[in-house]
């Protein structure tokens, strides 16, 4: 087992603060421990930009990590899909669902409509997609059938409190 802190050479650095990462080297692959899934996990260029998010998340905007979850298996259409990260209220309802890509994968419209797609099914409050370098949050209105991006993404207690008053 390995501490890393951030960037261990075989990815860029991120437009997030540095997260320590614990890294598993063995069979040509390097994981990396989730610990909001107890578990190691191949260190893919997404799950990099994952851990990072998550540390910001946690250390940074103040959420319990005991609310969020990773790789949340939802229904949609008959089909199974997965949700990168999802942030939850203490009564379990989803608050946050983000969409991770790989820092050279450019965020498209595409992007958009896949995370949009899995709202459907979570009715969260707020959508975020990042790859490492560009986050980008809306906030969806569900009275009048609206959504805003907003310039950054919100603290828990800001998020719990916004959501309470739509």
């Amino acid at each position: 087992m390995n501490k890393s802190n951030s960037s261990n050479g075989q990815f860029p650095k991120l437009n997030l603060p540095p997260a320590e990462l614990r890294l598993s080297r063995g069979d040509n692959v390097i994981k990396v421990f989730d610990p909001l899934r107890k578990k190691y996990v191949v260190l893919t260029p997404e799950e990099y930009v994952r851990q990072h998010f998550v540390s910001w998340l946690t250390r940074h905007l103040n959420y319990p990590p005991s609310l969020i979850s990773n790789e949340i298996g939802i229904s949609l259409n008959g089909t199974r899909k997965r949700c990168d990260t999802v942030v939850f209220n203490a009564d379990g309802t989803p608050l946050m669902i983000v969409e991770y890509k790989a820092p050279d994968i450019v965020i498209t419209q595409n992007v958009f409509d896949q995370i949009v797609r899995y709202n459907m099914t979570l009715q969260a409050k707020y959508l975020v997609v990042s790859n490492g370098m560009s986050h980008y949050c809306c906030v969806i209105d569900y009275k009048s059938n609206t959504y805003n991006f907003i310039p950054s993404i919100p603290e828990y207690n800001d998020l719990k409190n916004i959501f309470s008053n739509n």
